[in-house]
C-alpha cells in the first residue's frame, strides 16, 4: 500500500483583499492594493520590494498594528479583521500570537538580558519565577544563556540580536515578524540568524514573515514575495 500523502501545514497567515492608504485626495498614497498572502506552518517568508512598495505596512498590518481600509485577514485560525477589526483587544492578540523582531534589538538598557526577555511574560500577567525560567531557557536555546547577566551594552551585535529573538519568542508565538533581522550583521552573524529562525520555524511549527534588502539571506529562505506599489509582484 502506498503511503498516504502528508496534510499541507495549516495557513496560520492569511490575508485576502487587503488595502490601505494613507490621506486623502490628491494626497492619498496607496500603500496596499488588494494583497492576498497566506504562509503555513514552519514557513520562513521573505518580503522583498524597493522603499515605499508597502512591505513595512503589510508587516504592520499582519502584526495588528496598522488597520487596513477593507479586506480579510486571519491569523492562526482566527478571523480578526473582516472589513472592520472582530477583536477588540488587538494587545492581548499582539501578546498571545506574534512575536516581533526588529532590525535594531530595541532591547531595554536598564535590564539585564533574563529581564528583556522576561518583560513580555510580565506584561501576559507570567508569575515572575515561571518568566524569569521562561526566559533563561530561550536564551541557553539560543546559545546566549552564558551572558543571561549581561547588560545590553555589554553584548556583541549577534548576541544583542539572538536575545532580541529570545524576548520574540516568550511568548511561544505561533507568528513571527523580523523587520530587516539582518541588516546590521556580516554574514556568518546573518546565517547564524537564520538558521535559527528556520529551526523555530520546524520546531515551533511557527509562520516567520521576515521584510529584507538583504541579498545575502536569500538562498536561506523557503520562499520570496515581492511587493511593487503596493502589490504582489509575480
Amino acid at each position: 500500500m502506498s503511503p498516504q500523502p502528508t496534510a499541507p501545514a495549516a495557513a496560520l497567515v492569511e490575508i485576502r483583499g487587503v488595502s490601505k492608504h494613507f490621506g486623502e485626495g490628491e494626497a492619498r498614497v496607496d500603500a496596499l492594493r488588494d494583497v492576498a498572502f497566506r504562509v503555513r506552518a514552519g514557513e520562513v517568508v521573505g518580503l522583498l520590494g524597493p522603499s515605499g512598495s508597502g512591505k513595512s505596512t503589510l508587516l504592520n498590518v499582519i502584526g495588528c498594528i496598522v488597520e487596513p481600509n477593507e479586506g480579510y485577514v486571519a491569523l492562526d485560525g482566527e478571523v480578526v479583521y473582516d472589513h472592520r477589526w472582530l477583536r477588540k483587544d488587538l494587545r492581548h492578540l499582539r501578546l498571545e500570537k506574534i512575536g516581533f523582531i526588529f532590525q535594531t534589538h530595541n532591547l531595554l538598557p536598564f535590564l539585564n538580558c533574563i529581564d528583556n526577555v522576561a518583560l513580555v511574560l510580565h506584561l501576559a500577567r507570567v508569575p515572575r519565577s515561571e518568566a524569569r525560567q521562561r526566559a533563561v531557557e530561550l536564551l541557553e536555546y539560543l546559545q546566549v544563556g552564558h551572558r543571561k547577566n549581561a547588560m545590553p551594552a555589554q553584548l556583541s551585535g549577534g548576541e544583542a540580536q539572538r536575545v532580541a529573538i529570545a524576548r520574540a519568542l516568550a511568548n511561544r508565538p505561533r507568528i513571527i515578524l523580523a523587520d530587516e533581522p539582518t541588516a546590521a550583521l556580516d554574514s556568518e552573524r546573518a546565517g547564524i540568524v537564520m538558521d535559527l529562525l528556520h529551526k523555530l520555524a520546524v520546531e515551533q511549527q511557527a509562520a516567520i514573515i521576515a521584510v529584507t534588502h538583504d541579498e545575502k539571506i536569500l538562498g536561506r529562505l523557503d520562499r520570496v514575495v515581492r511587493l511593487r506599489d503596493g502589490k504582489i509582484s509575480l
